[in-house]
């Protein structure tokens, strides 16, 4: 979109420099409270005495980065181990019957971990969903795929069908709703690229090693199925020169991420702060603002790593997985905000593309970003938070679009090609800032509470963080305005050249 242009290095380095020491100077800030707040009582519950050499306590109120990664961290490795022995064994004797070996191995470990009843649950799910992809209607497909996936959002199917699932280990729900929701994402795929199939249909033993994959069956990502039934059959299993060496190092790289984020865990309590409404009133802005974008860092850490450890795995199997989550630091737009590029991927084939088509007109697009929410919302499981997220994240990505579109015609295209390249890119940016303030916002109300966003606004937008604070409050007042009169003008023009 417009022009494009590298600034020079030393504007990128004060830029990097103003950032990070922003960084620290809030960081200091959360340790000070971390530290002062040690033993008060509301963190009881989730920070608990940590690594003994450091002397501190440890904020673990993410319990899913706990079990993951210290109580379950042995039987994670174990399985994954083995799925990478056998997977290699088989490689090496017969490379064509692979992917059925994907299929034993994954069973066998799922039916260990959860039992024969929930392995039932799956297949069942499975064998529906393939005799309905059968008939090749798409809509049928997607009335299928998504009523199945509300079961495990609405009661009473969600009590009934966990039901089924056996032993009161910690991380059973998380198993459960992973493999489950996981599971109908990947029947869908495999009902819609059958619907797509010009001469016969594919097998059910296809749907199975595609749906029984071990290292995607629990947490991801997806791979639609067009992608994963031509790598995981591909005869050739030579690999470029250096592929075992950057396998290795990215290997090596989220063991040193999960250190760092442990040992970052004893020094700043940024996942329980949050949750004590009385203390962050009591904070600075800097803080609160510090607080919301570590909280944010964590995040997408937390998700590069898990998929980055599968996605690790997978290219073991020969396999190209889809990539983590970009750094939350280098967003700016929400039309590259997703912290799960598997589902995005998956969205944009099924819904957002297929519907909107090439995005050139209102209704299109509206429809398009609607459905593709619409199904985020489900995806994520309805609720308050979730629902304003949606709103906003919808409205963010049509103004981008209808922005760009109308930036594009004249005068506003002489006048961009008449800058230079630099300049119209600090113009860019500059409007770009009330998107970025905006996504931000978006974001931290996904991933913390309402409250505490609530007051992230507050303290962004009407309290004392010198003069940014009034440039971002006017741009955000006066992007917002530009942007549901010119949303409300092209739909009302639409509707009338449609009558």
């Amino acid at each position: 979109m417009g022009i494009k242009a590298a600034l020079p290095r030393y504007e990128l380095y004060f830029y990097n420099t103003v950032v990070y020491l922003g960084l620290l100077w809030a960081a200091s800030w959360i340790f000070d409270v971390s530290s002062s707040n040690a033993n008060r009582k509301t963190f009881k519950s989730s920070v608990t005495p940590g690594w003994y050499y450091f002397g501190r306590r440890m904020d673990t109120a993410d319990f899913e980065w706990v079990m993951w990664f210290s109580t379950f961290r042995d039987h994670i490795l174990f399985a994954l181990s083995g799925h990478v022995i056998f997977a290699k064994i088989c490689s090496m004797l017969a490379p064509q019957h692979r992917s059925l070996m994907y299929l034993c191995y994954g069973t066998l470990a799922v039916l260990v971990t959860m039992g024969w009843t929930y392995t039932t649950l799956i297949l069942s799910h499975c064998v529906l969903l393939y005799s309905i992809s059968l008939v090749k209607l798409r809509w049928l497909c997607f009335l299928a795929g998504l009523t199945t996936l509300s079961t495990f959002k609405m009661e009473p199917f969600i009590s009934w069908q966990a039901g089924f699932v056996a032993g009161d280990f910690e991380l059973r729900s998380v198993l459960f709703y992973g493999g489950c929701g996981f599971t109908i994402m990947r029947c869908m795929s495999f009902a819609l690229e059958n619907c797509e199939k010009k001469e016969g249909n594919y097998s059910i033993l296809e749907l199975l090693k595609y749906n029984f994959y071990l290292p995607f069956f629990y947490f991801g990502p997806i791979m639609t199925f067009d992608k994963f039934y031509a790598q995981a059959n591909k005869a050739d299993l030579t690999r470029q020169e250096g592929a075992i060496w950057n396998i290795s190092l990215q290997g090596l790289i989220h063991l040193g991420a999960i250190l760092t984020v442990d040992i970052l865990f004893h020094f700043l309590y940024i996942l329980s702060i949050p949750t004590d409404m009385k203390l962050l009133k009591h904070m600075s802005d800097w803080a609160v603002v510090g607080l919301a974008y570590c909280n944010l860092v964590y995040d997408w850490v937390k998700a590069a790593v898990m998929f980055g450890v599968i996605n690790t795995v997978s290219r073991l199997d020969h396999l190209d997985p889809p990539q983590p989550p970009k750094c939350i630091t280098m967003l700016y737009v929400f039309s590259e905000t997703h912290f799960d590029r598997g589902i995005n991927d998956w969205l944009c084939k099924y819904v957002y593309n297929y519907l909107g088509g090439k995005h050139d007109t209102v209704w299109d697009e509206t429809i398009a970003t609607l459905c593709t929410f619409g199904i985020t919302v489900l995806w994520l499981g309805p609720c308050q938070v979730v629902f304003i997220w949606a709103f906003f994240n919808c409205f963010g990505l049509n103004f981008e679009l209808w922005t760009a579109k109308f930036v594009c015609m004249e005068p506003f295209a002489s006048l961009e090609m008449a800058m230079s390249p630099a300049m119209s890119r600090m113009i860019r940016a500059l409007f770009n800032i009330s998107l970025s303030l905006s996504l931000s916002l978006s974001l931290s109300l996904l991933f913390s509470s309402l409250l505490f966003s609530s007051l992230l606004f507050s303290s962004l937008l009407f309290s004392s963080l010198l003069f940014s604070s009034l440039l971002f409050s006017s741009l955000l007042f006066s992007s917002l305005l530009f942007s549901s009169l010119l949303f409300s003008s092209l739909l009302f023009s639409s509707l009338l050249l449609s009558s």
